[in-house]
């Protein structure tokens, strides 16, 4: 059983991301997750998928590329502080965070983050733990159907699974559920992880004190 929240985290809660490249699951992922964990979860929407839901225009112009992935950016932010106020005594289960526009920017990735106002560090800071979902891109599986919102071919989604495994990597809590053929096996790997990096969040906090 996963503990009550804590009273004394950086963030005043416990902050996951769920991320990995196109096809990986992560979605699908944190919506179960929040189904079998119960109410000590509430899910941050993933922002690309609400705004190219919403018309946003999906270019390929480098200086557009830039423009939407600030705005990737400032949304995925916010949309964490609205859960964060709504929720203020439960689990966040980010889908994707702030550290992801870095892998869809069409520069280097520390340009993003300057461009950003911060820094790669802080942004890793932000969360507590990340789980990483690979994508099915990886096993040479087709990911199409999955999002209506998605559009990467199957060697782009590979391309970007690495760079996002990369970006995310130097996180201290950082695991890797790998692709499996079966989804339900993927799945019940990713639950038991999650499970377990929240216990040992905990146990952190509760030897430090308060």
């Amino acid at each position: 059983m996963i503990p009550p929240s804590p009273s004394g985290s950086v963030h005043g809660r416990c902050r996951i991301v769920v991320t990995g490249g196109p096809g990986a699951g992560k979605t699908t992922a944190a919506d179960l997750f929040r189904r079998e964990i119960g109410e000590r979860v509430v899910v941050v929407p993933e922002a690309a998928t609400l705004l190219y839901s919403g018309g946003f225009p999906r270019v390929k112009e480098t200086t557009a590329r830039r423009a939407t992935q600030s705005a990737v950016y400032h949304l995925q932010r916010n949309l964490e502080d609205v859960q964060s106020a709504r929720f203020p005594e439960r689990i966040l289960l980010c889908d994707r965070g702030t550290v992801d526009g870095a892998a869809y920017w069409p520069d280097d990735p520390a340009t993003f983050f300057a461009a950003m106002g911060t820094d790669h560090a802080a942004e890793l800071a932000r969360y507590d733990a990340v789980l990483f979902f690979e994508s099915a891109a990886v096993g040479g599986i087709s990911i199409e159907g999955g999002n209506p919102i998605r559009n990467e071919s199957l060697d782009e989604a590979v391309r970007l699974d690495h760079a996002l495994r990369a970006l995310w990597a130097p996180h201290p809590r950082f695991v890797v559920v790998r692709h499996d053929p079966s989804f339900f096996k993927k799945i019940a790997v990713g639950l038991a992880a999650l499970e377990s990096m929240v216990s040992d969040i905990f146990a952190s906090m509760s030897e430090a004190g308060p």
